[in-house]
């Protein structure tokens, strides 16, 4: 696949993503942790959801079933480390910046993963990571100029015969880097407590609205971003306007007829529209009929 360059500066570059989902997870005892569900959602497809915006996103590991379409790649031998699984995964990137991720982040969002790109872009450093609560480096949470990953890798396989087992410290070392503070981004599930952590701050009232929709739309298969504050104005109406079970099955009736259309989140937002001016006029019609006889 070729890719284009946008030009520095623009703010909108393109950049591929790699995701590193292969570890042995030994201190979950070994359970599969990219499938381990927080909020309804594997972390891998929370991580993936984060980084829609790549050209490319491939995942190093074996492959499974996911909520996107990604590249599948494995390092040589399965399990020789991060070094290794990088390289396996940037073998398969063209683009000139590459976001780097573990598949353990239930809390990374597409604007982390952009405020990531922009710190690499207006600092001219070599690669922009995050720093956990504790100011520690997560190399695993960052974006970087592709030729400069190359040009380190290159040297370590030089200097070590091979990449297995090398901790990804040693790659990142020489890079000039510039690092952006985010505790809640940066934190990862390496625990059961870390993942009791991550459940119950998703099921926090700040949070869990956002969480259902996103866990739905993984569920059912649907890219659609429509603006939820329309659909529970309209919900509102229905319920207070008409009957409160109407709530609902508006909200459905608006979602069928935006499909039967073939439309996107404008024609979500018309149907909504004009079933509200409806609740409306129906709750007026039932206040001016309940009136009494003025004679």
């Amino acid at each position: 696949m070729t890719t284009q360059e946008t030009p520095e500066g623009s703010g909108t570059e393109e950049y591929d993503a790699v995701v590193l989902a292969g570890g042995a997870a030994r201190r979950l005892g070994g359970v599969d942790k990219p499938g381990v569900r927080i909020g309804g959602r594997a972390l891998l497809d929370r991580v993936l959801a984060a980084c829609a915006g790549a050209a490319v996103t491939v995942v190093v590991a074996d492959p499974r079933t996911t909520a996107r379409p990604v590249v599948w790649a494995r390092e040589e031998p399965p399990g020789a480390g991060p070094v290794a699984a990088l390289d396996a995964g940037l073998r398969r990137s063209t683009a000139a910046r590459v976001v780097v991720l573990s598949a353990d982040l239930p809390f990374l969002e597409e604007g982390t993963v952009r405020r990531l790109l922009d710190g690499l872009r207006t600092s001219g450093a070599e690669g922009a990571l995050l720093t956990d609560a504790e100011g520690r480096d997560q190399p695993l949470v960052a974006a970087y100029r592709s030729a400069a990953l190359r040009r380190e890798l290159a040297r370590l396989s030089g200097e070590h015969t091979g990449l297995d087992g090398l901790p990804l410290r040693r790659l990142v070392a020489r890079l000039g880097l510039t690092r952006i503070s985010d505790p809640v981004a940066s934190f990862d599930c390496d625990t059961w407590d870390d993942i009791a952590t991550a459940r119950s701050r998703i099921r926090e009232h700040g949070h869990v609205l956002d969480e259902w929709i996103s866990a739905v739309k993984d569920e059912l298969g649907i890219d659609l971003d429509v603006d939820t504050d329309v659909l529970l104005d309209l919900a509102r109406d229905a319920a207070h306007g008409v009957a409160r079970p109407a709530a609902p099955l508006t909200t459905f009736l608006v979602g069928y007829a935006a499909a039967r259309t073939q439309g996107g989140p404008e024609a979500v937002a018309e149907a909504a529209r004009k079933a509200a001016d409806l609740a409306l006029r129906w709750a007026d019609k039932d206040t001016v009929e309940a009136e009494p006889d003025a004679g």
